[in-house]
């Protein structure tokens, strides 16, 4: 009895240390804008990988939305098109911005409004089988330091 003590107060001990580690992947500044119930919200943030092996995101879902997809926006010829991406690459040590006007994600059906001071929460999905739960808080205009969507614009041409 005292041995399964001693190793329950051990795990108890050493959870602390574990749960202030530092995930690998990381959503920085996640936001969203309002939005009306029944239609489309979007999801912006920064995907940080830490680790010192390439993810990518595969997939996402929220209680708040029916479904929700990656999506990219480009600009060709004038015309602003948008696509669905089913993976996103996320090298090891990089990051990846999801920005108005570039990549971003879909809330499609939204269940509720999108009220400013709202927090819809995601859930994200890596090839890896990592996920992570994210929540969007609800502004009309992005948190300080946040990707506006021009660096993201310029950087999606660099190869």
């Amino acid at each position: 009895m005292k041995a399964v003590l001693a190793a329950a107060l051990f795990v108890a001990a050493a959870a602390p240390a574990v749960a202030a580690t530092p995930a690998l992947l990381q959503a920085v500044q996640p936001w969203s804008r309002p939005a009306a119930a029944g239609g489309n919200g979007a999801g912006y943030m920064t995907l940080v990988n830490r680790g010192k092996t390439a993810d990518a995101l595969i997939g996402a879902e929220s209680p708040a939305a029916q479904k929700v997809e990656m999506h990219a926006s480009t600009m060709a010829g004038g015309v602003m098109k948008m696509s669905q991406e089913l993976r996103v690459p996320l090298p090891a040590g990089g990051q990846v911005a999801f920005a108005p006007g570039g990549r971003h994600l879909m809330l499609i059906g939204l269940k509720k409004p999108l009220k400013t001071g709202d927090k819809a929460p995601v859930t994200l999905h890596f090839a890896s089988g990592e996920q992570l739960k994210v929540e969007f808080v609800v502004s009309p205009t992005p948190p300080a330091g946040a990707p506006s969507g021009h660096e993201m614009h310029d950087m999606q041409h660099m190869h």
